[in-house]
């Protein structure tokens, strides 16, 4: 049954017109569709890097829309307030959505599609952030996984819903809305001068995600069991970045993995591994929404971690600049970047909460202002599993060893010269990119000696292992 009234398609961390099943579905609905986009509390809560990576792929969405004869509007205020508005001033009847997880946005989603059903309008929210609903996913006796593979095992053979095709045309009102101007939000201005040294490093919208996804199984799927641990290598797909604000599905990635699989290319089955990874991620943040701000398991609450975000050793490590050259290398890059290879996150996050014992929520808030494939479920896991306080089958007590992690990982030290400058003669230009890109009011200096570490590897490991022994838990 078709309606002529507008339809509000209220976008988020979806900006794609491919395998979009509410834009799919507002579009057959049969009248207008009016995309919004609303910076409510949290969009402003997010950190500098994710928040001006939101503006560039707003951008690069508004742009996508246009070619289809449709175009974004922006708003600024409370989500319910500013649909309500919208219905009032287009005679909308509808609104849907893509869901979202985190406590938050379910709270809110659910009081929005309340209110507005209340008043007779049709609200609807749909599938497309992932590839399994967390509600779907149940062990044998009907509870929630808490652990990675069995998960894989239950998930791996699931018939995953073909990706929908992008409208060739998206119906648009006779007359538009207001909308505010994207310069107006200033989205960027916490990256400061960050921004123009990051922004060479970033593949910005939907059509940039799609060649990212291609030249990844072309090139790189093939040896990605072993490339993806390899820092010094583009051995990875780099598609967190899209994923994160929906600029591809993980349904396109998925279908991608399988027929590459199909083809007998090796690495294939361990992409698809990577993507459940970041299923597992939602699943727990959905079932135990305390991932995000509090100990996954809470006997660690008493551990003693150092909680003080001013100690020296904690500057040294935001830093980049604790005198172990993987960890510096890894908190570089991802300055320069807004992002970091999966096993140098690995390895600084387990420097900071074993070596310097310090609380695993103060890493998590930094990497939040930092990434720009920031994820909330993603990056809370993350760091949890890397504490040791989380979900994780491996005993508490593994303490990575940074420099035998680089040996074994980078035996040639090519990802340290990419990004330490101090002691290179040349230093390379993404070394001294750091110090672009870095606040001046660290002073920082590249032709400065290099740091001895704060904390030795064995040294740490023996810290660590001794606070384990003595914890009261």
């Amino acid at each position: 049954m078709s309606d002529t009234s507008p339809v509000l398609l209220w976008l988020r961390r979806d900006l794609r017109l491919t395998d979009h099943p509410a834009l799919t579905a507002a579009v057959a609905r049969g009248g207008p569709v009016i995309p919004v986009l609303i910076c409510d509390d949290g969009v402003e809560a997010l950190g500098a890097a994710p928040k001006w990576r939101l503006g560039l792929g707003l951008e690069a969405h508004d742009k996508a829309l246009r070619d289809k004869g449709s175009r974004l509007i922006l708003r600024r205020g409370d989500a319910l307030e500013v649909l309500r508005a919208l219905v009032k001033e287009t005679g909308a009847r509808a609104v849907y959505w893509s869901r979202l997880y985190d406590p938050a946005a379910q709270s809110r989603d659910a009081a929005v599609k309340e209110a507005l059903r209340a008043k007779g309008l049709e609200a609807r929210s749909f599938g497309g952030h992932l590839m399994f609903e967390p509600w779907t996913v149940e062990t044998k006796t009907g509870g929630y996984y808490r652990v990675y593979t069995p998960m894989w095992k239950a998930v791996r053979g699931r018939d995953v819903e073909t990706p929908l095709s992008a409208p060739a045309r998206i119906p648009a009102p006779q007359q538009w809305p207001a909308s505010d101007a994207l310069e107006d939000w200033a989205l960027g201005a916490a990256m400061d001068r960050g921004a123009q040294v990051v922004l060479p490093h970033a593949q910005v919208g939907e059509s940039a995600a799609q060649g990212r996804l291609g030249a990844f199984i072309a090139q790189w799927v093939e040896r990605y069991d072993t490339t993806r641990d390899q820092p010094h290598v583009a051995g990875t797909s780099l598609l967190s970045e899209n994923l994160s604000l929906g600029e591809i599905s993980p349904q396109q990635c998925w279908h991608a993995g399988q027929r590459a699989m199909q083809e007998g290319k090796a690495g294939a089955e361990t992409f698809l591994k990577e993507l459940v990874w970041r299923e597992f991620a939602y699943h727990l943040m959905y079932h135990t929404p305390h991932i995000l701000d509090a100990n996954w398991k809470r006997d660690w609450d008493a551990f003693p971690w150092n909680t003080d975000e001013a100690h020296p050793n904690v500057i040294a490590w935001k830093q980049g600049r604790t005198g172990i050259p993987f960890v510096d290398a890894a908190m570089r890059e991802m300055y320069v970047t807004g992002r970091m290879h999966n096993r140098g996150r690995m390895i600084t996050a387990s420097y900071l909460t074993k070596h310097l014992l310090t609380d695993w929520k103060i890493g998590l808030k930094w990497f939040d202002d930092c990434l720009i494939d920031w994820d909330p479920a993603s990056n809370a896991m993350g760091w949890q599993w890397a504490a040791g306080s989380g979900p994780d089958a491996a005993p508490y007590f593994r303490v990575f060893n940074p420099v035998s992690q680089l040996d074994k990982f980078d035996p040639k030290h090519k990802y340290v010269a990419q990004w330490i400058a101090e002691g290179q003669t040349p230093a390379s230009d993404t070394a001294l990119s750091y110090f672009d890109a870095i606040p001046r009011s660290w002073g920082l200096d590249p032709k400065a000696a290099y740091p001895d570490p704060v904390v030795a590897a064995d040294e740490g490991r023996k810290i660590a292992l001794a606070a384990y022994e003595n914890r009261s838990f």
